[in-house]
């Protein structure tokens, strides 16, 4: 493969084919992946200016700056980053639909958008370059944790508005694979697909590749036995450490975490290599800071706050600033597998899903962290919040992984559960143990939090 030497990602430089790149190479863009940390922020200090250039393209940007008091000519260190304006989803909302182009409309060739089911959806604008961009992004992931050119990548997720589907798609193709477009749902064909084409990776939420592993239980496939299956990649919706064991427990193949949001391209901001240490988002990408998220002032590394990223190689629609709202924290910035790449936690939530229940701040993921240490649990689970004579109470359900009628041993798991969820959450929810099946299953992104109080409200 030839490496994308170009530092200017707004030219026309075609980008790296794999002619000549050889299946045992460690890095899809040697060039870049292997950057020193100097090396990259000069990198990203270029690309940076050349960003702001080109927001002064787009009438939203230029109103912010001028009511910052700041012109491009000011962005002079990458520490100066901190004094742009910060963009926020409502920005794009306000802005629907083309506000935020900074280039003609006959220039982009895609766009993206959010369900706007609370209001103006968000439109995202692609050039072709931007396509080609994304499409690297995302060969570059799948190559990092041992995917080649003669493996089969079956895509179960949405495509068409959806990022998941086609981010990836163009991305397995980049890298020279067998693409198996299967999008989301209909669990029977997922699994005849797997076992007749010879699947070795799948992309899906982690909720839906649990709910395909017990489908594989009720037909008799045995993933490991009746399927070629080796690496599986999960994102789009939070999920714990705790849970990407189990799924690969349960189908013997390595799971590797996924971050990527529509705002900044979709799927392939960021992704987990082999030490499964954080994920590497990419900086000759993207400039990532932790800000707190009352403040907006940066924190240490190691701290918890909101993940904000400006985008540097964006023609159609670059975003200075985005705040994702995701919640995570900075593991490091050098890793075994020789890149120096940031490397970022998994994402503990949003901050905006938060509940507080009786002056406690609780994330969905702190619950099934403990949950998913059960193995009498099945994966499925529902946290429901009401009022009841004005206390707010929260009853979490959770499917039984086999059924029993042995009522001790039941109410025994109970208390054990509540015992465990007190000592995280610092408050005992009512805890219901239902048969497997029972509970709402999604095809796309899980929905695990209800929320009643809001009728009393």
């Amino acid at each position: 493969m030839k490496p994308n030497n170009n530092n200017s990602c707004m030219d026309s430089t075609p980008l790296p084919t794999r002619e000549g790149q050889g299946g045992g190479a460690a890095f899809f863009n040697p060039e870049t992946e292997t950057l020193s940390r100097e090396q990259i922020e000069a990198l990203q200090l270029e690309r940076l200016q050349q960003t702001v250039r080109h927001c002064m393209n787009n009438e939203f940007y230029q109103k912010k700056f001028k009511e910052a008091g700041i012109t491009p000519d000011d962005i002079k260190t990458l520490a100066d980053v901190r004094k742009l304006p910060f963009t926020t989803k409502q920005d794009l909302r306000d802005t629907y639909p083309f506000g935020m182009a900074c280039v003609p409309l006959r220039d982009c060739v895609r766009l993206h958008s959010s369900s706007g089911t609370t209001g103006n959806p968000t439109v995202i604008l692609h050039t072709q370059k931007d396509l080609d961009e994304w499409a690297n992004q995302v060969a570059r992931n799948l190559w990092m944790v041992g995917l080649r050119p003669d493996d089969v990548f079956q895509n179960s997720s949405g495509y068409g508005m959806f990022t998941g589907g086609l981010g990836f798609q163009y991305g397995a193709e980049k890298l020279g694979m067998l693409t198996v477009p299967a999008a989301a749902g209909n669990s029977l064909r997922q699994i005849k697909f797997i076992t007749d084409f010879g699947t070795t990776a799948i992309h899906a939420v982690p909720s839906y590749i649990t709910r395909l592993y017990e489908v594989m239980k009720e037909q008799g496939v045995d993933p490991r036995r009746d399927t070629k299956l080796k690496m599986l990649a999960i994102g789009a919706e939070p999920h714990s450490e705790e849970q990407r064991q189990r799924i690969e427990d349960l189908l013997g193949v390595k799971a590797y975490n996924s971050f990527g949001m529509s705002e900044m391209c979709g799927p392939g901001v960021g992704f987990e290599c082999p030490e499964q240490n954080g994920m590497h988002f990419w900086e000759d990408y993207y400039i990532v800071e932790i800000v707190d998220p009352e403040t907006l002032e940066p924190v240490p590394d190691g701290e918890i706050g909101e993940l904000v990223l400006t985008t540097l190689c964006r023609e159609a629609m670059p975003l200075l600033r985005y705040r994702t709202r995701d919640l995570t924290r900075v593991l490091g910035r050098t890793c075994p597998c020789g890149r120096n790449h940031i490397r970022l936690d998994r994402m503990r939530g949003r901050s905006d899903d938060m509940m507080v229940l009786r002056g406690v701040n609780i994330f969905p993921i702190q619950i099934e962290k403990i949950l998913m240490q059960f193995s009498e649990l099945g994966n499925n689970y529902l946290i429901t919040l009401t009022t009841d004579a004005e206390n707010d109470n929260m009853t979490v359900e959770v499917e039984l992984a086999e059924p029993t009628d042995d009522y001790k041993k039941l109410q025994t798991l109970e208390r054990e559960i509540k015992r465990r969820l007190k000592d995280e959450i610092l408050l005992t929810p009512i805890v219901k143990l239902v048969p497997q099946g029972s509970l709402p299953v999604s095809e796309g992104k899980a929905v695990r939090v209800v929320d009643k109080r809001k009728v009393y409200q």
